[in-house]
């Protein structure tokens, strides 16, 4: 594997990390089923991850009686995830405007090259 392909794998199980964190912020009771569901991963990726975030000690699973899991589970955020995740969160933001900035370059390069060819072509 390359550096650049580990890189990028890098980058994005740190991605993965940083989105289940934020949504486990805000709905700590969510089962695995619904998160990996609003997350748009398969259970079995949502596993894996959720079970890396607790070996860091990011996370931590609670039993919690009043809580809507049948289970009576929730995630938490343990101290170190919630200063971890606001790393991950500038990073996050760093990489997504590099990304948009790129994006931006990239269409402006491409409606210079329409007009060239004789303008936009017309939307259905």
């Amino acid at each position: 594997m390359t550096t650049e392909e580990m890189s990028r794998q890098a980058r994005q199980q740190e991605d993965a990390y940083y989105r289940v964190m934020r949504t486990l912020q805000d709905n700590p009771d969510l089962t695995q089923r619904e998160l990996a569901k609003v997350l748009g991963i398969s259970l079995g990726g949502l596993n894996y991850c959720l079970k890396a975030l607790m070996d860091k000690g990011w996370v931590k699973m609670q039993n919690f009686g009043h809580s809507k899991n049948k289970f009576g589970y929730v995630y938490l955020l343990t101290p170190h995830g919630a200063a971890e995740k606001a790393r991950l969160t500038q990073r996050f933001l760093t990489r997504k405007l590099a990304e948009y900035e790129a994006l931006k370059a990239e269409i402006e390069v491409l409606k210079q090259e329409a007009d060239e060819l004789g303008g936009m072509p017309e939307a259905e």
